[in-house]
């Protein structure tokens, strides 16, 4: 199931704090021929995360770290970063801000998924607030991390319609299907 991998694909680490939807999903996308990426290192903040799982089923390295001193956790991360000879992150439902001294520090490329249209709805809850907020349309975006929140440059976006019935749930597994469609696109936007 699992091919082998060319050496001259990207070598890229997953960032998650959760169930990692999007991380089983770019895994999926990195054993496709055309994939530029070779997932290389899964790093979680969040010791019971349930992405956790998809490292042991596909032998993939990961690290947890508990990220109660943010500078000693960067520290360790960025240590790894280098010994796996990484160039790519993915942030994928990581729930912590990497500081700006880690953004300066890492030489390669930091992507995020987010489930808004940025700029609009920056940060956490963002399907409470654009239900609230009536809005007819919501998607996600695929951008660079810069030190500022949700503020990089955008790669791509997904528009989803809101229905009067939907709610930030049904929202947010509408959006959640757009992500999986959006990473990988935006991911060869980057490299092709």
């Amino acid at each position: 199931m699992v091919k082998l991998i060319g050496s001259n694909r990207v070598r890229t680490a997953v960032f998650i704090s959760g169930t990692g939807s999007n991380l089983k999903n770019l895994i999926k996308f990195s054993f496709l021929n055309k994939s530029p990426i070779n997932i290389s290192l899964i790093v979680s903040s969040n010791k019971r995360a349930k992405g956790l799982n998809f490292a042991n089923r596909y032998k993939i390295k990961k690290k947890i770290y508990n990220f109660n001193s943010m500078k000693k956790s960067e520290s360790l991360i960025l240590k790894q970063l280098k010994i796996n000879k990484i160039s790519l992150i993915c942030l994928a439902g990581f729930m912590k801000i990497l500081s700006p001294n880690f953004i300066k520090k890492f030489r390669g490329i930091i992507l995020n998924i987010h489930p808004s249209l940025l700029p609009k709805y920056k940060g956490l809850n963002t399907h409470e607030r654009v239900i609230q907020n009536k809005e007819k349309y919501s998607g996600c975006t695929v951008h660079y991390v810069n030190s500022r929140l949700d503020s990089g440059k955008i790669i791509l976006q997904a528009k989803v319609k809101i229905l009067k019935e939907d709610t930030s749930s049904s929202l947010k597994k509408k959006i959640l299907k757009q992500e999986h469609l959006l990473y990988p696109k935006a991911i060869n936007k980057v490299f092709f």
